[in-house]
């Protein structure tokens, strides 16, 4: 059979999974992993995520020293000879009056050479009123949420953007999907990367025919740092569908690595399935208990109906629910995986 699996070297799109719920589903009775799981890692031979770092390259017409996160957004920045409160203001897109009150001063205050300006909230908002950790160089590190925190809140507090926020704790997304939060009362969360190999993230990709990375085979300075921030999967996720790898070993180069549950049958996902000759799953016989959501998550599709299109009528797909409001779907049907090989029935 021709497979459907192509093998790359570029980025691909990961799929946005509700991965809060689904994951809990998935770990059940398995393993004692959670979402926010952050596995230290062997300390890395040459470096391109960034630590938070001092670094002079400031903003054009500006020459003072900036601290930068681990995204390169700056958070201080140190003022030079003949720098104003309106100038520094304009040049990182604030408004005086915030930069003012970050830093307790008045709007149009003048500032010495040499002071350390916040480009951030000093301490709790609205929207993230919870206690964070930082470095030594104030840049915040780790966050609890408080239960009237929100997403907007807390990222505007850390100057950080959505996708930097997710990137961090290696999720596809931070915000509200299908009624899976990721923000969440009394959840540990990260606001920083660590720091990983320069040469990393630059195998050989297998994606499947909606472009999610089903395999990967690592190079040389590759961590389950890298693969998290890269396919947005925790090391515990990883571990799970790769039972032979280990948290406390380096990884070698050219392990090829699943970044779908796959072969791992799943809460909500317990049928059989065919695959192609590179391991990309094709097609899918539903067991009883099955939720749609579920299969979708295990054999990383996202356009599970696009897959399985009615031949007639106007359905999103034709294959039926055993009850329609939970996506729960009738056992014994085989359904489509791939979005080249499509089945397609009447609607039923």
């Amino acid at each position: 059979m021709v497979g459907t699996g192509t093998t790359s070297k570029t980025p691909s799109k990961r799929v946005a999974w509700p991965h809060t719920g689904v994951i809990v589903l998935l770990l059940a009775g398995l393993a004692g992993c959670t979402y926010a799981d952050h596995a230290a890692e062997p300390a890395a031979a040459v470096q391109s995520t960034s630590v938070p770092t001092t670094s002079s390259a400031a903003k054009p017409g500006l020459s003072g020293e900036t601290v930068r996160d681990s995204f390169g957004n700056v958070d201080f920045y140190t003022t030079a000879a003949g720098d104003t409160l309106a100038a520094v203001a304009k040049a990182y897109k604030l408004s005086e009056a915030k930069v003012a009150g970050f830093n307790g001063l008045q709007p149009g205050a003048v500032i010495p050479a040499g002071t350390k300006l916040r480009l951030m909230p000093a301490g709790p908002t609205r929207g993230a009123m919870g206690a964070a950790t930082g470095d030594v160089n104030g840049i915040p590190m780790d966050y609890t949420v408080e239960p009237d925190d929100s997403l907007a809140g807390i990222t505007y507090r850390f100057n950080l953007t959505e996708e930097q926020l997710a990137e961090a704790n290696k999720v596809p997304f931070a915000y509200e999907k299908g009624n899976v939060f990721f923000i969440q009362a009394g959840r540990a969360i990260r606001l920083q990367k660590n720091p990983v190999d320069s040469r990393s993230g630059s195998g050989a990709e297998v994606n499947n025919s909606f472009g999610q990375t089903v395999f990967y085979t690592t190079v040389d300075g590759d961590s389950f740092d890298s693969l998290g921030y890269k396919f947005r999967s925790t090391t515990a996720q990883i571990l799970l569908y790769n039972p032979s790898m280990a948290a406390d070993q380096p990884i070698p180069a050219g392990t090829k690595v699943r970044l779908i549950p796959g072969e791992l049958k799943i809460e909500g996902a317990q049928g059989t399935f065919t695959a192609d000759a590179n391991g990309i799953p094709l097609t899918y016989t539903t067991a009883p208990g099955d939720i749609e959501r579920q299969v979708a998550f295990r054999f990383g599709v996202d356009q599970l109906r696009s897959a399985n299109r009615p031949s007639t009528g106007t359905a999103g797909a034709w294959y039926d629910f055993a009850d329609l409001p939970s996506g729960e779907l009738l056992p014994g049907q085989t359904i489509s995986l791939a979005l080249d090989k499509p089945i397609n029935k009447p609607s039923p």
